[in-house]
Parts: structure tokens; sequence; C-alpha cells
């Protein structure tokens, strides 16, 4: 029995390194197995350089078709698992079809590598990027290994950082406790004939463009109240739509939930905002990446009231990646 579990083992292994591997910074990630391991980041316009080294198991032949390294950016829609959409691909040959008694040592290096999406692993998508090394052999399967890396891009502080501010006036959109799920997907919903006559709040926040590790600042104003409110929070919320036409599925994940207010507001009453970005695990906004998915953050404003009832009231902002904060 031994025998045959080591017939099917491959006579060879196969390792994969960057040259700067000890300097160069590692982030985690998260593979398929659930299990977090540490590799290394580039950004895009980078060297890739490094090398493969191939040792065959003591006592074994490996005859080969040619070793190949390839670089690939991928994007797996988790509706379609198994389909990848290569978006960036690039092959070094490294040996001719021969024959491997010992251990040997292919250098390699990928020069300027345009990579202009960032790593991504989402709810129904993962944007990923690769080395793949493959040993081509006659009759048997071929030898894979893969190496994974991360790729993060950073962008300038915008130039033009406009405050948000609704203006009097504010329509929310209500609903009762029981429709969660409608909550969680954040559908508009009508309100109630007279809603306006009872609540008025007007919002602002200092700005509209936030980096992953900033501050967000603003106000609550509570104009006009005469409904029963017990308390108010703000919600961080990632949309992430995947697909296109009939087969674009959304997801929505609420990151985070933050008390404004506890008891009763009263008319004339302003509220301070103070959010810190830093403790939870955002991503720039997406628009469209290949034309596969995007991920939107929103900051969503719920008052509830003693009944239970939930109002809202959700504003888009976008994310950026800053040098200086990362």
């Amino acid at each position: 029995m031994n025998y045959l579990v080591g017939a099917f083992k491959p006579p060879c292994n196969i390792f994969i390194s960057f040259t700067d591997g000890r300097s160069r910074k590692q982030v985690p990630l998260k593979k398929e197995n659930g299990k977090t391991v540490m590799v290394a980041l580039f950004q895009s316009q980078e060297n890739i350089v490094g090398e493969v080294v191939i040792e065959p198991i003591h006592g074994k032949k490996v005859e080969h078709n040619g070793v190949k390294i390839e670089l690939l950016g991928q994007i797996e829609l988790y509706f379609d698992r198994g389909n990848f959409y290569d978006f960036t691909s690039l092959v070094r040959e490294l040996d001719v079809p021969g024959e491997l008694y010992e251990r040997k040592t292919y250098p390699f290096e990928f020069s300027t590598v345009e990579m202009p999406y960032e790593s991504y692993n989402g709810v129904n998508v993962r944007l990923r990027y690769i080395l793949k090394v493959t040993i081509s052999r006659n009759y048997v399967s071929n030898i894979v290994e893969y190496q994974d890396f991360v790729v993060r891009n950073y962008t300038p502080p915008p130039s033009i950082n406009n405050s948000i501010k609704d203006v009097p006036c504010l329509n929310l959109s209500h609903s009762y406790h029981g429709s969660s799920a409608r909550d969680d997907h954040l559908v508009p919903l009508q309100m109630e004939v007279g809603i306006e006559d009872c609540l008025h709040i007007e919002f602002e926040y200092s700005k509209s463009k936030y980096h992953l590790k900033d501050v967000i600042i603003g106000k609550i104003y509570f104009l006009l109240v005469r409904i029963k409110l017990k308390n108010m929070e703000l919600e961080i919320r990632r949309r992430e739509s995947t697909g296109s036409g009939p087969n674009t599925y959304v997801e929505t994940e609420t990151l985070a939930k933050f008390e404004l207010m506890d008891g009763a507001p009263v008319r004339g009453e302003s509220i301070p905002i103070r959010l810190f970005l830093s403790p939870y695990e955002l991503t720039p906004t997406y628009r469209n990446i290949n034309n596969k998915f995007s991920v939107k953050y929103y900051l969503n404003l719920v008052l509830v009231d003693e009944e239970d009832r939930r109002y809202f009231k959700q504003q888009e902002i976008t994310m950026y990646r800053n040098l200086e904060a990362s």
C-alpha cells in the first residue's frame, strides 16, 4: 500500500522564491482552505525577480518536455468556480526538454509588470496574482507549483474632496423591525404619509473621499423631532457587485456599527461624528474591474424609535489607498 501511495507523488519538489524576499514587506493572505499565510507585497510597475529550484527526489529521474514560469493575474467568480479570467499573463521559458538528475536552480525576471488591479478576496469574487511553474511531461500529468503574492496600488490624495451635506426636508426611508431582509440589502421603502412632518434632520460629513486609515468627521442636526427615538448609529457598508445583466449578484456587508446617540434627541440638538477607519478591514473603491466586479462603500445612518422602527439614510463614499497612511 505504501508503495502505491508513493507512486502517485511527484518525482521532484519545486520551490519558488523572490530575490528580495527577506527584505520585502509581507502581508496576510487568506487561502481557499481558510488558512492565512504571509506573502510578498508588490505594486504595479515593479520588477518581479526570483528563482525556481527543482529538486528531484533521491533516486528519481525527471524526464520533461520543458519548464516554464508564468505570472498570472486572475479573476474567479464563485458562481462560476473553476473558470479563471486572466487579465495578465506573462511567460518565461526556463528549460528546454531534457532530464533532471539533481537539484537545479533557474533565475527568472518579469520587468516593470503592469498590475493595474489590487488583490481582492470578496464574498463572490477573488482577484489574485500568482507565479505558476509547470514541468511538462509526456504520458503523465504535468508537475505544477504555485506561489501567491499580493498587489496593492496607492493613490495620491484627491485634489477635490467636497463635503457631504444633506439639505433640509430630508426624506428618511423607514421600515419595521421585522423586515430584516430588506434592511440588509438597503431596499428603499416609501415613507408613511405625513412622516415628513414628524422627523426632519440634516447631516454633514467633512468630505466624500477617505483613505483607509482616515477619520470620518461630521455632525447630525435635529431640526424637527416628533417621533420618540431611542438611539442612532452609523454603519459602514460594503456592496460587492459581480457579473452583469441577469447574472448580476450583489452582496452587502455591514463592516462597522458605531453608536452616535442613546436616548431621545430634542429639536435643535446636534450630534458629533468621529469614526476612525483604521480598525476595519477596508479596501479601496473598485469600479467595474475588468468588467467583472465592483466594490462600493456607503455610510448608512440608522435611527430607531421606541417601536423598533428603523429609519435610514445612506450616502456613498469613495475609499482610496494612501501610501503615507498604509
